[in-house]
């Protein structure tokens, strides 16, 4: 039980850190040598998604380095606002707004209402809804629009790293060229041995709109390491949704802390 409420708890808090009918892979185009990291970066919020809401189904697998499991869940999102998420049963329910992170566990009959300062902690940067939202579109977790980048190439993708590095941390972002949507971003603090690395395997096109289609995410701190796989298996957009959300009578308070996991 121990084992299955840890697992629990980092899917949860992972997805507040995400194949239908219509669903079309997007290979990668090519790199061009002479594109200034100006141009990629203004291309990348060019190319932000645009929808009132989202719903589907993602399957997300996790290994710790001893057990894996998995378990598909119902994602609900309205742009900008909401991420609610239900496995199956509602065992598990994760209601995510701008100001607040709150989650019930009827396994155990506790729950967690509070903000998303444990993620932060977690993480080692200041985590909000705005990154938590942009990590499950395939946009960069940091405003890029804010700091000057240097561009370099690898075979298949733009590598921006920021011209005057950051205090405390270390960050790269990969952009792929066919989109210019993230193909990988990473950000570590040597310090404190931590290393946070999300991988977009590949993108989907639906109803014209570029959704990732598989993320792969390392959380590595200090000897610890977790892996996370979320794949989306089905997914709508603009539909009239509910976020039905209620914290059962007679559960337990839980506070969550940084080692918690």
């Amino acid at each position: 039980m121990a084992t299955l409420m840890r697992w629990t708890r980092i899917s949860v808090f992972i997805l507040i850190l995400f194949s239908c009918k219509s669903k079309k892979l997007v290979t990668d185009g090519a790199v061009m040598e002479n594109m200034s990291a100006k141009a990629i970066i203004r291309t990348h919020y060019q190319n932000q998604i645009k929808f009132k809401t989202l719903s589907g189904r993602i399957k997300i697998g996790f290994f710790d380095g001893e057990s894996t499991k998995s378990v598909t869940v119902s994602l609900r999102m309205e742009k900008d606002k909401t991420i609610w998420i239900s496995a199956p049963f509602g065992v598990v329910k994760a209601y995510i707004t701008p100001n607040r992170v709150s989650f019930y566990n009827k396994l155990d009959n506790e729950y967690f209402d509070g903000d998303f300062s444990y993620l932060s902690n977690l993480l080692g940067t200041e985590l909000d809804f705005d990154k938590v939202q942009n990590l499950l579109l395939g946009q960069a977790l940091f405003d890029l629009r804010k700091d000057k980048y240097e561009v370099s190439l690898s075979e298949t993708d733009y590598i921006l790293k920021p011209k005057k590095p950051m205090d405390l941390f270390k960050t790269s972002f990969m952009v792929e060229p066919d989109n210019f949507m993230m193909a990988a971003q990473q950000l570590s603090q040597p310090s404190k041995k931590r290393v946070l690395d999300i991988t977009y395997k590949n993108y989907q096109k639906t109803n014209n709109r570029i959704l990732p289609n598989e993320i792969f995410i390392t959380a590595i701190d200090g000897n610890g390491k977790n892996t996370i796989d979320i794949d989306y298996r089905s997914v709508e957009f603009n539909k009239d949704l509910n976020f039905p959300y209620k914290i059962p009578n007679g559960f337990k308070k839980i506070a969550l802390k940084a080692d918690a996991l």
